[in-house]
């Protein structure tokens, strides 16, 4: 007889057939009699996480938001094979499991992956780190030395060539960000308009492919608890490809937020002060990595134009009703600030 505690949103179980995802569970994995006990983690604007546990044996599930989704968005069955191919080499991506497309237990398919333990920073410091000295330093340092060992990986010689196409990497980003926009516009932005035509005609040469996580950010890791200089698990590898390690960074530049900045609709520890600057985060991936960084300023404004889009496609679907959420009622505000933010480094040279 089945037996379970579920803990989730009422979204999640009315839409969830939570029996039979405990019946295919137990019938795939060898696991103990005891009941199946489900925690949803807190909900983001990417995939859903759910904690899966039954005795002492511990996993995370992952699977699309509900309602309707773009094309190719969420694609957890190809995050699921990335991680398949990146954890051997990068033991921080979490060990996949199984993954499962079946209508009979959930609308969209679903993947189970290992269950790392530590610390995720999402807008505020656990108590137990207030007594170590330098602590947001070091948080700091190991963000930006962790991407710099990601980047070091030679792809080619751990078989990852499936991961992607290096040859025209960036500028396939760049001309699919700005149609991924036009395909979700909802509000004039004033800027924009200067943003697209500087990108498309200043596209740099792009340095020797690397893995590219292409979400990297503090609230993407997990660090030790005892030893928050330790990272001991990164997350979300659903984008990652292989391609151009300068968005990397500048992806993790533009969520490293200042305290002093606007409202972007995105949260970050990091606005608490006490982390390194953008510019100390540049400066050390620079000298640790033996990149050029004489073209970073494209990369940046790029950075926070593909944010302000990620928003912009959430915005859409709220607008069109297909998302109930009040938490993206004010989305607009935040994809306004962040084609400034753009903007201005593009053509101020600001950070």
């Amino acid at each position: 007889m089945l037996k379970h505690k579920i803990t989730v949103s009422a979204q999640a179980e009315k839409e969830i057939n939570w029996s039979e995802f405990e019946s295919y569970l137990r019938q795939q994995l060898n696991l103990s009699e005891d009941p199946m006990e489900v925690k949803q983690f807190s909900e983001g604007y990417s995939n859903l996480t759910f904690l899966i546990k039954v005795g002492e044996w511990e996993s995370v599930m992952r699977r699309p938001p509900f309602g309707k989704i773009p094309p190719k968005a969420h694609d957890v069955e190809r995050e699921y094979n990335l991680l398949k191919g990146i954890n051997p080499v990068f033991p921080l991506a979490p060990k996949p499991y199984l993954c499962e497309n079946n209508p009979n237990i959930m609308d969209k398919p679903f993947y189970i992956m290992e269950k790392k333990n530590g610390v995720v920073l999402d807008d505020t410091m656990p108590p137990e780190y207030d007594s170590i000295p330098n602590i947001k330093k070091s948080i700091s340092e190991s963000t930006v030395d962790t991407l710099v060992q990601l980047h070091d990986i030679d792809y080619e010689q751990a078989g990852l060539q499936e991961m992607g196409r290096p040859e025209g990497y960036l500028e396939r980003q760049v001309h699919g960000w700005i149609k991924r926009y036009h395909n979700s516009k909802t509000d004039e932005i004033g800027v924009y308009r200067d943003i697209e035509k500087w990108v498309l005609a200043n596209i740099p040469t792009s340095p020797r492919a690397t893995i590219v996580h292409n979400d990297y950010k503090l609230n993407n890791m997990m660090l030790s608890l005892s030893n928050p200089g330790k990272v001991v698990g990164v997350f979300d590898w659903e984008l990652s490809a292989i391609g151009d390690p300068l968005t990397d960074l500048a992806s993790a530049v533009a969520y490293w937020k200042d305290e002093n900045d606007p409202y972007t609709a995105i949260n970050s520890v990091t606005t608490l002060g006490g982390f390194i600057s953008r510019e100390d985060f540049i400066e050390r991936y620079a000298k640790k990595s033996n990149r050029d960084l004489s073209n970073f300023n494209f990369y940046l404004g790029f950075a926070y134009f593909k944010i302000a889009v990620i928003l912009q496609q959430i915005y859409y679907r709220w607008k069109e009703g297909h998302l109930s959420d009040d938490r993206f009622s004010t989305l607009n505000e935040g994809i306004r600030n962040l084609m400034t933010l753009s903007h201005n480094v593009i053509f101020s040279n600001k950070r």
